[in-house]
């Protein structure tokens, strides 16, 4: 498969969950875990899942190193912040343009991939970000050009700094997991509650 062709994502998992009291990504969701849930909706339409891994990342490498689609990197400056962890991620992706999506965001669709991705066809140079009732949320495709930025990006920059520095499209999608990432306590119960998900003890 040509570069041009392959779906990739980065998707970041390295946080140390400070303000939900207890690490996030392993928490119950459905049938599985948030991450569990993030990483198949990424996969069921991209090829490959970089996944970023830091705060006990040594737990996400056992759980995930032989989960098809999935290579998890570990960015031994999580601490330093997500930039890092993009920065970290960037030199795993093969593609000409790659997904960045946040692992704590349970509901985003197979959908949304497929909407962004169609969008960019003939905009190969442009970062699409999807929106939903005029709010912008995650996951966001970035193009090729967006790897050299980020790598040459000075200490303390940010994504927005760089996606500042490239065309945008806004585009809207039906799916408002777009915007639910789930940060806090009341936030998992209430994106819970909405999509009638059970928080059952993942198996």
């Amino acid at each position: 498969m040509s570069n041009k062709m392959r779906k990739e994502c980065i998707m970041l998992a390295a946080g140390l969950s400070s303000r939900m009291g207890k690490w996030k990504m392993m928490m119950p969701w459905g049938e599985g875990t948030i991450l569990d849930s993030a990483l198949a909706s990424a996969l069921t339409f991209c090829d490959r899942v970089v996944l970023v891994t830091g705060f006990r990342g040594d737990e996400l490498a056992a759980c995930y190193r032989d989960h098809p689609g999935v290579e998890v990197v570990f960015n031994p400056q999580y601490q330093n912040g997500m930039f890092s962890s993009i920065q970290c991620g960037v030199g795993h992706i093969h593609a000409s343009r790659f997904f960045l999506a946040l692992g704590d965001m349970p509901e985003v669709t197979e959908g949304v991939y497929r909407r962004l991705w169609a969008s960019a066809d003939t905009d190969t140079d442009t970062c699409i970000i999807p929106a939903y009732e005029r709010g912008k949320g995650h996951p966001v495709l970035l193009p090729e050009r967006a790897i050299s930025l980020i790598r040459r990006a000075p200490e303390g920059a940010t994504l927005r700094d760089v996606i500042g520095q490239m065309a945008v499209r806004v585009i809207p999608v039906a799916s408002q997991g777009i915007h639910w990432d789930v940060d806090t306590p009341q936030q998992y119960l209430e994106v819970a509650r909405r999509c009638r998900k059970a928080l059952i003890a993942a198996g």
